[in-house]
């Protein structure tokens, strides 16, 4: 069907026409037996505050009905790309993009890890 209308592109193998310098205060090791130290993604911390009660302000900007959003309920699951809640109160499941997430409100202390020691501010 393709043919030859189009082919696709070929890349040279191995090749970086880029200098790293990572430095020593990186997060990233080249050992193969350790793993990187995770980085506070919003995920990871909304992960670490699952079951707990927030508002998450929502912005959908090409929406005219619902250009600007407010879902309040208690953090189910968080994803890389998503996060569902749910509200307890009228029974209704919200999964959100997080590309349309603007910030998160909580109504008590955040739980918080970095470096893998668990703190609360």
């Amino acid at each position: 069907m393709n043919g030859t209308y189009y082919q696709n592109p070929t890349f040279p193998a191995n090749q970086n026409n880029y200098d790293v310098n990572l430095g020593s205060s990186s997060n990233i090791t080249n050992t193969s037996t350790s793993l990187p130290m995770e980085q506070s993604y919003i995920e990871n911390i909304l992960r670490l505050n699952k079951g707990k009660i927030v508002k998450a302000y929502v912005s959908f900007p090409d929406s005219t009905e619902w250009r600007n959003k407010i879902f309040e309920g208690r953090i189910e699951e968080a994803g890389r790309d998503h996060l569902i809640i749910s509200n307890p109160q009228t029974g209704e499941w919200y999964l959100i993009l997080l590309i349309y997430l603007n910030y998160v409100t909580f109504d008590e202390r955040i739980n918080y890890s970095h470096n893998y020691s668990e703190k609360n501010y």
